[in-house]
């Protein structure tokens, strides 16, 4: 039996606790599991990846879920930055309309859209932080 290197387990223990940052910011987002997974870039029927993720196991397993996860998190981030004195807001807004998204919920644009959405949802508030 071969063992993991320390640098292994490290990321290993890494990417199991993006796992557990990204389903506790699914739950302040208050987002369905068919969202949840969705915005992993999983099947929204795939229920038991997000029971996995919310226990630690690891997320990322291909890099197209680690980025998204990485993306989600920044989004996280901005909004905490665009509105630190309103935290009920940084919590509702992937879930309000927007006009900069034709009137669409940064969900749906992410849902319809996949990981271009996730993309544009970013870079829209990357761009408000520095204006």
């Amino acid at each position: 039996m071969v063992l993991p290197s320390a640098g292994q387990q490290l990321a290993t223990q890494d990417r199991g606790a993006l796992a557990k940052m990204v389903m506790n910011l699914f739950d302040h987002w208050n987002l369905s599991t068919e969202d949840q997974a969705s915005l992993l870039g999983l099947a929204t029927s795939n229920r038991a990846a997000l029971t996995r993720y919310r226990k630690g196991e690891p997320v990322g397993t291909s890099r197209d879920q680690y980025e998204r996860v990485g993306h989600l998190l920044a989004i996280h981030r901005n909004l905490r930055a665009l509105f630190p004195e309103n935290r009920e807001l940084v919590y509702q807004w992937m879930s309000l309309r927007n006009r900069a998204f034709d009137n669409h919920t940064p969900v749906e644009v992410i849902r319809g859209k996949g990981f271009a959405g996730l993309l544009m949802v970013r870079s829209y508030l990357d761009r408000a932080l520095v204006s």
